[in-house]
């Protein structure tokens, strides 16, 4: 097998208001109000391939970390959530840091609409993907063999409790359109920030759809302080 090698090519790529790595959910489900738009590429705009999707509520994606390619791997990472100085194997980890650069993905399928110019397309929440990666593959999710409740979680246990109080000021949350606001504040509380920094006084910054949004932490609580337009970029 040492020598055994194969070609993966994208069938789909997802769009949604990630435009830049910082601040995306550490996990997917952690921005459940967070949609997305899964457009497939010419070559697998069937609908017919699609035929039976509607009846799971969720689906597998697997992806393409296609920011993160290296051309060496390491055996150990640092996870973030480790206070990232803490090494684990890269394969006891989610780190995009892998030999083969793939992501899975755990969304919920919101919708399966129709269109002329881009054929069925697929809505989905709780994405945790930059926009514009590539997706290599969609399979159902099947609760009966995929959902294990009694799971062990390793040194990640803690992890899904962590949540910060956002206080975003009303006048500020008036600037971020409606159908984005409850997406842009689960992503807020998912403590956007490297866990090894603590600087109350820090200002940090994140992209989410159009709006640069600053924003200081001290302790438990996220306090917004601007959520500014970005400026249009060329081509948009």
């Amino acid at each position: 097998m040492e020598n055994y090698s194969y070609t993966v090519a994208p069938v789909a790529v997802i769009h949604n208001d990630f435009k830049e790595k910082f601040g995306i959910p550490r996990q997917s489900g952690r921005a459940p109000s967070a949609r997305a738009k899964i457009v497939f590429l010419p070559k697998y705009r069937s609908a017919e391939a699609l035929r039976g999707i509607e009846g799971f509520s969720h689906l597998w994606l697997l992806f393409d970390f296609s920011m993160a390619h290296r051309e060496e791997w390491s055996p150990t990472v640092r996870p973030p959530r480790l206070g990232g100085n803490t090494r684990v194997g890269v394969f006891a980890s989610r780190s995009p840091f892998r030999p083969n650069h793939i992501g899975l993905s755990c969304v919920k399928l919101e919708e399966v609409c129709h269109s002329t110019g881009e054929g069925t397309y697929l809505i989905v929440s709780g994405a945790d993907l930059l926009d514009g990666t590539p997706i290599l593959d969609i399979k159902p999710y099947l609760p009966a063999s995929d959902c294990v409740p009694e799971a062990a979680g390793g040194y990640a246990d803690g992890f899904v409790s962590h949540r910060l109080e956002v206080v975003f000021p009303e006048e500020l949350l008036a600037l971020i359109p409606e159908d984005k606001r409850a997406a842009l504040t689960e992503c807020l509380a998912d403590d956007p920030r490297p866990s090894y920094q603590h600087d109350p006084e820090r200002l940090y910054s994140m992209r989410y759809g159009d709006h640069d949004i600053r924003f200081r932490i001290d302790g438990e609580k996220l306090v917004v302080s601007e959520a500014a337009e970005c400026p249009a970029e060329d081509g948009e």
